[in-house]
């Protein structure tokens, strides 16, 4: 069985700004997202991790470089976890492609859209699975992380929940979160954490309809310092149904 923790890189200033940044070069991670990576390479200190990959992305790699250091890894870009080509949209405001008509198509109906000039979504699916099965063979019986984008990760899980791309959408990717694939020898697929960023919090007292709505939360804290047991735990417990 190979283990595949998948992480979304840190915050950067562009996503604050709402904007596509797809493969532009130089934009950093931000303060609040080094702490994010910080806080990432912290939870994830303790587990067995044998290899890292990352997106060739600045930001990823930036957001890798925090996650390797307690492991003393190199880290090898892989573009094929690289970020959507969004071609002509890449650069622009979130809200000014929203009224856009193809935004309908990006919402509703991905496995149709292809961003001008760009991938189409349903290509981005492949390539990004493709490097996944590879990386599962190359790594059998061990355990790896690859840093890419929320996208990405969102079209990769989507896949292996057996959610159609159309769907996708539906899942959540935060910045710095943790999700983690089991990927086994004779195909079975296991999904041990799903977009986990840390210990459950009220969010700032805001409520959603009769109930207070919970999110995870994105600052370091005492207990988010420590390793994180529960993903401990799951590794070892999948590992023994392999």
């Amino acid at each position: 069985m190979a283990t595949i923790i998948l992480v979304r890189h840190g915050e950067n200033d562009w996503v604050k700004k709402k904007r596509l940044a797809g493969w532009i070069p130089g934009i950093h991670l931000n303060e609040n997202g080094r702490l994010q990576a910080q806080d990432a390479a912290q939870r994830l200190a303790n587990l067995p991790i044998q290899a890292i990959y990352s997106s060739p992305v600045t930001r990823c790699v930036e957001t890798a470089a925090f996650i390797a250091q307690p492991h003393n890894l190199n880290i090898t870009e892989l573009p094929e976890i690289g970020e959507v080509r969004y071609g002509k949209w890449e650069g622009a405001k979130i809200k000014k492609l929203a009224k856009k008509p193809e935004w309908n198509a990006v919402q509703h109906f991905p496995s149709r859209f292809q961003f001008p000039q760009g991938e189409a979504l349903r290509e981005v699916q492949y390539r990004a699975v493709h490097a996944l099965e590879a990386l599962s063979v190359r790594h059998e019986k061990e355990t790896i992380l690859a840093v890419s984008h929320a996208d990405v990760i969102k079209l990769v899980l989507a896949h292996y929940l057996g959610v159609h791309i159309d769907l996708f959408q539906r899942i959540v990717i935060s910045p710095a979160s943790v999700s983690i694939l089991a990927l086994m020898g004779n195909g079975m697929v296991r999904i041990l954490r799903l977009n986990d960023t840390g210990p459950l919090q009220p969010p700032d007292g805001k409520k959603q309809g009769n109930e207070t709505a919970v999110t995870t939360s994105h600052h370091t804290d005492d207990r988010q310092s420590q390793p994180d047991q529960a993903t401990n735990n799951q590794h070892h417990h999948a590992a023994k149904e392999a």
